[in-house]
């Protein structure tokens, strides 16, 4: 499964009052980045710590440069440690890659030079692949989903998204989150504190 190409599509086609904030989304990513090479026996888990295996056999290029991006010397980095290592402005780097690969749809406007406006996923069968997964709530998708903010949480989560490997990825990327929310939540109150004493009386 292409998890992380999953997610982004679905963000991308995520009702204007459901985007993900880009930090959000490029953490979302590098936990399916993870997820998306277990699956490929590219790596495991030693408690939260990332063991690197044998490179993955993919035709993705994303996934073959996360995994050349894995320590692989002891001592191995944790979940945590990638996450905001590898998520930095990740999202950026997958829309990049969906653009060169002619998978994203931009509007081009007759009196500027460069295209402009969101970019939409291009119809696709990875498109319809994502959609499928999406519309079917499968549990990993839709956990990842829900943790960035594009749609609700399940009322009851599945054991796959809550135990093993996969249960301690998704559980970093929602506390990595949680964090990110939290620093964005208090630059936003010294912000407006500092905008408040230049609007105070002469």
């Amino acid at each position: 499964m292409a998890t992380a190409r999953d997610l982004l599509t679905v963000a991308l086609d995520a009702a204007p009052g459901r985007r993900a904030e880009p930090g959000d989304l490029s953490l979302g990513l590098a936990g399916a980045e993870l997820l998306d090479l277990m699956e490929l026996r590219a790596l495991t888990l030693d408690g939260v710590l990332i063991a690197p295996s044998d490179p993955p056999v993919t035709d993705d290029r994303l996934l073959r440069e996360a995994a050349a991006a894995l320590t692989r010397q002891p001592p191995y980095e944790s979940v945590e440690d990638w996450l905001w290592r590898r998520g930095q402005g990740l999202s950026s780097v997958y829309l990049g890659a969906f653009e060169e690969e002619g998978l994203l749809v931009r509007q081009r406007r007759r009196w500027l030079p460069a295209f402009t406006g969101e970019a939409t996923p291009a119809d696709s069968p990875a498109r319809r692949q994502a959609a499928d997964r999406w519309a079917a709530g499968e549990p990993v998708l839709a956990t990842l989903g829900a943790t960035i903010g594009i749609r609700d949480a399940p009322e009851e989560e599945a054991p796959e998204v809550t135990e093993g490997a996969t249960g301690t990825v998704l559980a970093a990327v929602d506390d990595a989150i949680t964090e990110l929310t939290a620093v964005r939540q208090r630059r936003a109150v010294e912000k407006a504190a500092f905008d408040n004493i230049w609007r105070g009386p002469a």
